[in-house]
């Protein structure tokens, strides 16, 4: 079986100043991650209007990035293997930070150029990450992947939450959305003392166990739909979710409070699974509960029963917070070292993504040729069908690839 001895050789982890720099590190690139992009919706008016664009051309803007995401995945485990995680990572962060700059620069092209870069700089990120933790705490996955978690979505809340008065105050929205490089150049200077640190992923003298391409283990497939079925939900709801609400006779503003409600709900259940999948080799039973808490939630919705509203969001934020941190987790959980990690994460969350890209689409596009919410609502229903189908096929204890 191959081993992790020359990433890891003693796996009994030290909490010296040296771990807490890349614990310290790993959260500050978790944040880059998601708040770059939410503090777009809630200006998206401010910049329609200032740049005279369509509402195509302004839905692109949260489109392209899933794109980008699902482009570049497949090839960021194949650059980590040349450059180190280290050294990928830390050129990632530099041309996020370039992207978020360009992108607030006030015209059409910048725009849309800067937010490709921003792209395909967070898709490094997002594969190489959950690879990260399993070859530098292959013991600590569950609490490490939690504070990952917890990080990446509590900067996304907070980057939704106050995008809107930053962009009310002098700066306006070039500056709402440039301030977010900040926290990329943050994440630069905490991650610099990692190049030091350098180590190869693999050790060419040991066998490995793959002999045949990730894309064709059928395991691969189970855990890649597990993670584009979770993000079509959350990127479906995040698009439709306050729009079907006012329909339904709330205000904007309550409509929108109850969407933070959902996104709030998420956290406790981002850091709590993991920490509870890491205990467990078999991870079915959590699938089973989250499930649960997805299929109550829009079975409200779905019904239109109103009155329970905040009900409904808290069981979709507990289930859409434990489903991401639980999708993370198998990337690590499924294979047996770090590059396999990464090739399973590249491979998933290009595939993954791509579904996910369809989600709000394919919702428009229901409501649109039944004139009916209720029609397009049922499109959560069966997605959290299938989303469990695959869910529980991944959670079995075993490893994608399988013993020679």
């Amino acid at each position: 079986m191959a081993s992790e001895q020359a990433t890891n050789r003693n796996k009994k982890l030290s909490w010296d100043k040296k771990t807490w720099l890349l614990v310290l590190g790993i959260i500050f690139i978790a944040t880059t991650l998601r708040s770059p992009l939410t503090a777009v919706g809630p200006i998206i008016a401010d910049i329609k209007e200032e740049l005279t664009i369509s509402n195509v051309w302004a839905g692109l803007i949260t489109t392209i990035p899933l794109l980008a995401f699902a482009v570049v995945s497949p090839f960021v485990p194949k650059i980590s293997r040349r450059f180190g995680f280290e050294r990928t990572l830390l050129s990632a962060l530099i041309l996020l930070a370039i992207g978020i700059l360009m992108r607030s620069a006030g015209s059409v092209f910048f725009l849309f150029f800067g937010t490709i870069i921003i792209g395909v700089a967070i898709s490094f990120g997002n594969v190489l990450l959950p690879a990260l933790i399993k070859l530098k705490f292959p013991l600590q996955v569950g609490l490490l992947t939690a504070l990952y978690s917890v990080s990446m979505n509590l900067s996304a809340s907070i980057a939704a939450g106050v995008s809107n008065p930053i962009a009310e105050t002098t700066i306006g929205w070039k500056g709402a959305l440039a301030c977010w490089g900040i926290l990329a150049i943050l994440a630069i200077i905490v991650w610099l003392p990692q190049l030091r640190n350098h180590v190869k992923v693999i050790n060419s003298n040991e066998p490995s166990q793959r002999n045949k391409p990730m894309w064709k283990y059928p395991l691969t497939w189970a855990i890649t739909f597990t993670m584009g079925l979770q993000s079509l939900l959350f990127y479906t709801t995040a698009t439709w979710i306050p729009g079907l609400l006012e329909t339904q006779g709330m205000s904007p503003s309550k409509a929108g409070w109850m969407f933070s409600i959902l996104q709030i709900a998420q956290l406790p259940m981002t850091f709590l699974t993991p920490i509870l999948a890491g205990k467990k080799a078999d991870q079915r039973p959590l699938v089973a509960l989250l499930s649960l808490f997805y299929f109550a939630g829009f079975t409200g919705i779905f019904m239109n029963w109103t009155e329970l509203t905040l009900l409904w969001m808290l069981m979709i934020g507990f289930a859409g917070g434990a489903s991401f941190s639980l999708s993370m987790m198998l990337f690590s959980l499924r294979s047996r070292n770090a590059q396999e990690a990464a090739d399973l994460s590249g491979t998933a969350q290009s595939i993954g993504y791509l579904l996910a890209a369809i989600g709000p689409v394919l919702y428009g596009f229901i409501h649109d040729s039944f004139h009916s919410w209720h029609a397009a609502n049922s499109l959560y229903l069966i997605v959290t069908v299938l989303l469990f189908v695959f869910a529980f096929i991944s959670a079995k204890d075993r490893f994608v690839t399988k013993e020679q």
